[in-house]
């Protein structure tokens, strides 16, 4: 007979999420992970392979819990560009908070530290700047579309730039004690919107 398991692996994976979040991959050892999670190195391993795999589980589960949110407020019906800016300040007011400065990004992070040289890792950063292109894209289609945006503007060299724009954001952010740097930055970047 199979032994059930004596710990909710969903709550397990989101407490993972946290510390990795948190400290990064290489900071975090399999002892931190143990202790964090109350869960037995036996039971990390049965339930989610190695630590590697811990940590790309973690990742996916950040971007199915974030995805919906800026799906949500980049489709909204109306006007798009008012979305569009309140998402990129959202993105800065997040980066220059207090607790936006202790983690992060969790996609941004692994970009700086995983990325590199861990294909896993990259392809799903990559992933996930695809499709944060591809909503913006989609709103400044249609922003266009309904005259908020110039004719001649690129909607995909546009949310190109704000793509860029968003993870710089998330690193000015988290290493730098002037939140006017990121501020004016992304009054600047808004500006190409006008």
């Amino acid at each position: 007979m199979a032994r059930t398991k004596e710990f909710d692996p969903d709550a397990a994976l989101q407490s993972a999420l946290e510390l990795f979040w948190q400290r990064g991959y290489e900071a975090t050892s399999l002892s931190d992970l143990v202790e964090h999670l109350g869960i037995g190195r036996a039971s990390i391993y049965a339930t989610f392979g190695s630590k590697h795999e811990l940590y790309l589980k973690a990742l996916d589960r950040y971007a199915e819990t974030r995805d919906p949110v800026l799906l949500t407020e980049l489709s909204q019906p109306g006007p798009a560009l008012p979305a569009v800016r309140a998402v990129v300040r959202r993105f800065a007011a997040e980066a220059t908070a207090p607790e936006g400065r202790l983690t992060g990004c969790f996609v941004t992070n692994t970009a700086a530290e995983l990325a590199p040289h861990d294909p896993a890792a990259a392809r799903r950063v990559e992933i996930s700047w695809e499709h944060v292109e591809t909503l913006l894209r989609s709103a400044l289609v249609r922003a266009r579309a309904q005259g908020e945006l110039p004719e001649d503007r690129d909607p995909r060299a546009l949310a190109r730039m704000l793509l860029v724009l968003l993870q710089g954001v998330r690193i000015v952010g988290k290493a730098s004690d002037d939140p006017g740097r990121v501020r004016d930055a992304t009054e600047q970047a808004l500006a190409l919107l006008d």
